[in-house]
């Protein structure tokens, strides 16, 4: 019987006994080995993480780089990537939720934390005796602050966050001069620590939106008392230095994402999502694949199907067009993604294609902005809709 060597020792059938499986190694008599079973992985490089965020405070020139972990560090795990960012010099963090600031607390004792949906009554406790930082949106919350601080006898922190064209969070214009009208008794109480803004276009560095929020940035920075100001994400630090002002705020390109696809990708790649093909096949000319029988072959062809599923934040858009990599080549998705599982066409992968062998889904060989095309959707929403069904592993700097 031909056999060929898997990268980890086992050894796994070729394509010629396509659709047989070796058993699974043995800790005791019985008793399979768990990690046997972990079809699909999700790989997390906290070293290129923490490369990515020193490749922010470089392009970041004189500003401080703080880094966006809302929604668990882009779905990466807030628990593991605070660490490494913090031992790579950061010391001041976003999220977007109360929640995701309490968690994060403890991992950054003595770092600033901004809140990015404001100060809601009741977050107000919390938000003092957890030392987090509120980015306040409207002359409301703003008013809330201040007799938050009057209650307490304090002096509290904040950000505001001013709209400039979003129309999102934020002050609008109406707002912004009346808060610039009467600045002094409205903001009483409160110590100003960031004035801010966000991008609309900033993927797109020829829209005309940049420079027109850019502008209205600027004058709304005449209009309120000095305070160190913050524009830009991630696309917003590559648009040119008049964008940059005091504070960036990268977010997707620490865990790997390009914020240009069109240009040659600054950031490392920093997470991997593989699967194990679970089983091989030869499918003849004209034979349907998946649920729906939406993919037929018009070939005799080899097909492999992987131990991923959308149940694994595979996204089931990608059926009939997204790629998987083996070994450094795409082969294409064939059919549809179902909940546990993808089939790929490997017909054209060189070299003896054996069950148990490693297909990437995005990584490597695939960028995240390459599947994320695939699915009609964004990069962000590939990293944040992973499933921790595939295990997850951390890999430190090397």
């Amino acid at each position: 019987m031909n056999t060929t060597p898997h990268p980890d020792g086992r050894t796994a059938f070729d394509a010629g006994r396509a659709g047989l499986h070796c058993s699974p190694p043995m800790d005791r008599p019985g008793e399979p080995r768990i990690a046997d079973f972990e079809a699909a992985r999700l790989t997390v490089r906290l070293g290129a993480i923490a490369a990515n965020f020193k490749t922010a405070q470089r392009l970041a020139g004189t500003a401080t780089a703080a880094a966006v972990v809302k929604a668990d560090a882009y779905g990466t795990g807030m628990a593991a990537v605070v660490p490494a960012l913090v031992q790579a010099g950061c010391d001041t963090f976003f999220v977007a939720r109360l929640e995701e600031g309490l968690s994060l607390r403890p991992l950054a004792p003595q770092a600033r934390i901004f809140v990015l949906d404001g100060a809601q009554p009741d977050a107000v406790p919390a938000l003092i005796s957890h030392r987090l930082t509120p980015v306040l949106n409207s002359t409301g919350e703003i008013a809330g602050w201040c007799a938050a601080a009057r209650t307490t006898r304090t002096c509290l922190d904040a950000a505001i966050n001013i709209d400039t064209g979003m129309n999102r969070l934020g002050l609008p214009s109406g707002e912004l001069a009346t808060l610039a009208a009467d600045h002094a008794k409205r903001l009483e109480g409160i110590r100003l620590v960031l004035l801010m803004s966000h991008l609309a276009c900033a993927d797109d560095g020829e829209a005309k939106m940049n420079r027109l929020q850019l502008d209205r940035f600027k004058t709304a920075l005449a209009m309120l008392p000095p305070a160190p100001a913050s524009l830009a994400a991630t696309g917003g630090m590559v648009l040119g230095r008049d964008y940059l002002f005091d504070m960036v705020r990268p977010g997707v390109g620490l865990y790997g994402g390009n914020p240009r696809p069109e240009k040659p990708n600054t950031f490392l790649p920093a997470v991997r999502l593989t699967a194990s093909i679970l089983q091989l096949r030869r499918a003849d000319k004209g034979e349907t694949v998946g649920y729906g029988a939406t993919f037929r072959t018009k070939r005799v062809s080899l097909l492999a199907t992987a131990g991923a599923g959308y149940a694994d934040g595979l996204p089931r858009a990608i059926s009939n067009r997204g790629a998987g990599a083996i070994g450094g080549v795409r082969a294409p998705v064939v059919g549809r993604v179902s909940m546990d599982l993808v089939t790929l066409d490997v017909t054209d992968v060189p070299g003896t294609i054996a069950t148990g062998m490693d297909v990437e889904f995005f990584g490597d060989t695939i960028p995240l902005e390459e599947i994320a095309s695939a699915a009609n959707t964004i990069s962000y929403e590939i990293l944040t809709s992973l499933s921790h069904r595939a295990t997850r592993i951390y890999e430190a700097a090397p």
